[in-house]
């Protein structure tokens, strides 16, 4: 199986879509990005549909359809046109579609439906001549590879018959030798199923790719039918198989006197490939016998391929559209062989095998599943079961951090582990001032009993809400506000910020009482020293002063005494 459904990488946005629709859970979870598990998938095309960023892309063969039509002037490309298309192009018919597919250089166009007739026609022989106990047909590509890769014990009852689109293209070689046939449908399977019958469909296109390339080449189509009135204009009666695309379209082409005569067969159609999943469980285990099932893997069949999902209209105007542009007779078909019309069926085995109780329980306790109660089961994963993505795990498909609920309690006991942890408090308040959160650490601060006691009441009940309300109004944060709670005896330094986003006000607070109670010691006994020093220098002041007046009262007498011993002498 080639690679027909591309990642683009930047659009893939891990959001889990995908696996929460894909039937078989083929995609692969790494670094992020949703990878097709190309031996698991069964090209139902659901993870393209749903995909909300368009990561999933068709691989195209246009290029290739371009070279067949270029490459040869001689060459004669014949396009074999699913009955679906009037759903698609609305208002077209055959006939505008072939005046178009023309004008990009095909020979022809051809409607599938003809093949159709040629498949329906085989199974009516299959049941009436080969009496098998339960057939299943063998139309859906998507379906084959279902009963191949997941039900193989299921493949005796899945009909060899070649599909519509190989029936057709078979046919057009048959008439018109050396032509190269190309398929236009709904579906993107049936790329996978060219490529596996090589030799009968040379190239696929899906009618998303046909739109492209017509606006691209400027080519309208003549929207010659009224699309409330298909039934009166460019209608063959002979065209009763293109009710094929349609839930029961087998069903609905087999004509009532073959179901009469044939009473001990039951006739049931099935679509949508969890239904038939079910129908291949039971039958598998031989609970259904004497039945002619129709399967298609689409809800409401080919009318809702992949491609289809994606135009805007209803089911019930697709169904009505194809109702009224097809015919009440079949198609005049030369009906080959059956020889010509079988193919082979083979096994396609799947590489992953069942992990032991062991090690499921072993990636269930990595993913926080200790207990069963712990067990879940949200599916945002996109697995139904916890258990089975345990078992996505062991095989490398997904990886334990896809678990939403994992991840929340996992960032939540982070988050608390921080917050709780810290030597800040931490107070978080609404937009009307009430206690959203408080941690172990304000608690302590406020003399808060129980955080059940202030959550959800006001802040003033613990803190002055001054603060609060200027940061609420002004919408600017505080940084490293110093306050005093007379209430506590305690300072805090206080650091307020508005959560805009959120709608809530964070506030942390730092106590810092031994930084100001140190401080405050810092500055009494700086006083102090300043004090003792000043005392100090008046006492040497004084003491200075009184040596100074003693010095000044001995010198004067001094000097008294040695005037007079000199004038005593002068005397003499």
């Amino acid at each position: 199986m080639s690679e027909l459904l591309k990642l683009n990488k930047s659009n893939c946005k891990n959001c889990y879509k995908c696996i929460r629709y894909c039937p078989v859970k083929s995609i692969r979870f790494s670094g992020n990005q949703a990878r097709t598990i190309e031996n698991e998938c069964i090209l139902c095309g659901n993870c393209y549909v749903v995909c909300p960023q368009n990561a999933k892309k068709i691989s195209s063969e246009l290029e290739k359809v371009k070279c067949f039509i270029q490459s040869d002037p001689n060459q004669k490309v014949i396009a074999s046109l699913a009955p679906s298309f009037v759903a698609y192009f609305e208002g077209a018919s055959i006939e505008s579609m072939r005046a178009a597919l023309k004008k990009l250089g095909f020979f022809d166009v051809e409607e599938t439906a003809i093949g159709a007739t040629i498949v329906k026609n085989e199974y009516i022989r299959i049941l009436k001549e080969d009496k098998p106990d339960v057939l299943i047909s063998s139309c859906c590509h998507s379906v084959n590879l279902l009963i191949q890769k997941y039900f193989p014990k299921v493949l005796p009852y899945l009909s060899s018959t070649i599909s519509p689109m190989q029936a057709h293209c078979i046919d057009i070689k048959k008439r018109l030798p050396l032509t190269k046939t190309v398929f236009i449908g709904p579906c993107l399977a049936k790329k996978d199923e060219a490529d596996c019958y090589r030799g009968v469909v040379d190239a696929v296109l899906t009618f998303e790719e046909l739109s492209e390339w017509l606006k691209s080449s400027f080519i309208n189509l003549n929207l010659d039918l009224d699309s409330n009135n298909l039934n009166n204009l460019n209608k063959i009666n002979n065209s009763k198989s293109r009710l094929f695309p349609t839930t029961g379209g087998i069903l609905k082409t087999m004509t009532e006197d073959f179901i009469n005569n044939n009473l001990d067969y039951s006739y049931i159609a099935i679509d949508g490939t969890q239904n038939c999943i079910e129908a291949l469980k039971d039958i598998e285990n031989r609970k259904i016998h004497k039945c002619f099932i129709e399967m298609s893997s689409c809800v409401g069949s080919c009318v809702s391929g992949p491609v289809m999902k994606k135009i805007n209209s209803s089911i019930i105007k697709k169904y009505q559209t194809i109702y009224n542009y097809a015919g009440n007779k079949d198609f005049e078909v030369s009906q080959p062989s059956f020889f010509e019309l079988r193919k082979t069926f083979v096994p396609i085995a799947q590489k992953n095998q069942q992990p032991s109780e062991t090690d499921i329980l072993a990636v269930l306790k990595n993913m926080g599943k200790i207990k069963p109660e712990d067990e879940l089961n949200y599916g945002s994963c996109g697995y139904d079961t916890c258990r089975e993505k345990a078992i996505a795990v062991y095989h490398g498909k997904a990886e334990i951090s896809m678990c939403l609920p994992f991840l929340k309690d996992k960032a939540e006991n982070f988050s608390d582990n921080i917050v709780n942890n810290t030597p800040n408090g931490i107070i978080v308040v609404n937009e009307r001032l009430e206690v959203q959160l408080i941690n172990n650490a304000a608690k302590k601060m406020l003399n808060v009993r129980a955080a059940s006691d202030v959550l959800g009441e006001p802040i003033v009940r613990i803190i002055d809400p001054t603060a609060f309300l200027s940061v609420l109004n002004n919408n600017k944060r505080i940084v490293a506000q110093r306050i005093y709670i007379a209430e506590y005896d305690r300072y805090f330094e206080q650091t307020i910020i508005p959560d805009k986003e959120y709608h809530v006000i964070i506030c942390m607070l730092r106590d810092i009482t031994d930084e100001e109670n140190s401080k405050k010691k810092k500055e009494m006994i700086s006083s102090q020293t300043i004090d003792v020093a000043n005392k100090v220098v008046d006492k040497q002041m004084r003491i200075v002063q009184e040596i100074a007046s003693l010095l000044g009262e001995t010198a004067a007498e001094t000097k008294i005494a040695l005037t007079k011993l000199k004038e005593t002498i002068s005397n003499e």
